[in-house]
């Protein structure tokens, strides 16, 4: 693999791991590529306890950025991106953010529903496991009705993360019919997934999403994927990638991606 495609630092809320740790990471991974992916989350709700709120200082980020890419010319192609948090009701705003700022790679994920974040025990209290799941899926679909200024779709599945049970009694069976209307709606715009190894040190036992799910997506007809740790610590930058990278061929796929101004190169897998 040549570059971790998810990955984020102090520029996060949820992270307070210095820039040039995970660059040097990169450097001594082998990597040809290094992208940061920080999150911007508008509308996300102040999370006073923790004091957390994920909105990205946009212009102080593009320019530590454009530092290190000169700073780092000589061992690693440093590539601009984000992590847009996706809500309907938002995509006028994101059009906004997204034409104001020139990425090389957008990651589109959902982080809230209905202004929760599945993340908190909130999210399921009431309802059954199924029921807040589904939830979640059906709020991706209308994302991507709503908005499509982005180039992956992130963590598919992050709901089974942070559910009361998890992933157990989970079965993507359960959903089909919501990740089919999904995935019509991604490859029919051009958009590609990712397949995330958080869930391996996230206590899934497998990457984002299930293969169940990345199977779907390869035989419908999808071929953009992106492979990324969602490392906010050193140590789990490019995490698992031998796995992930089996988990690609065993599903069909020949290549995998990076972006660069946007559009998809294709790297093979073979």
């Amino acid at each position: 693999m040549l570059a971790d495609c998810h990955v984020h630092s102090e520029f996060s809320s949820d992270s307070e791991t210095p820039v040039t740790d995970m660059l040097n990471r990169a450097v001594a991974c082998g990597m040809k590529y290094f992208y940061l992916t920080d999150h911007h989350d508008i509308d996300f709700p102040l999370d006073a306890e923790n004091g957390m709120n994920f909105q990205l200082d946009t212009p102080s980020y593009l320019t530590r950025i454009a530092e290190l890419t000169d700073q780092y010319r000589e061992q690693i192609t440093v590539r601009t991106g984000v992590e847009l948090g996706l809500m309907a009701h938002i995509a006028d705003k994101l059009e906004t953010y997204v034409s104001d700022y020139n990425f090389d790679f957008i990651i589109g994920s959902s982080h809230l529903v209905r202004g929760m974040d599945p993340y908190y025990p909130s999210y399921y209290e009431g309802r059954s496991q199924t029921e807040a799941y589904r939830e979640y899926f059906e709020s991706i679909y209308e994302n991507t009705k709503t908005f499509q200024n982005y180039d992956v779709y992130g963590h598919l599945d992050y709901v089974v993360r942070y559910g009361p049970t998890q992933n157990q009694g989970w079965d993507f069976r359960d959903y089909a019919d919501v990740f089919e209307a999904i995935f019509k709606n991604l490859i029919h715009q051009g958009k590609g997934i990712e397949i995330n190894t958080a869930g391996l040190y996230k206590g899934l036992g497998y990457p984002h999403p299930h293969r169940d799910i990345l199977s779907m997506y390869k035989d419908m007809g999808g071929e953009i994927i992106t492979v990324g740790s969602d490392a906010h610590q050193p140590q789990y930058f490019a995490y698992g990638f031998d796995i992930a990278e089996d988990l690609l061929k065993d599903c069909g796929f020949r290549y995998y991606c990076v972006f660069k101004n946007r559009k998809p190169e294709f790297i093979s897998l073979t």
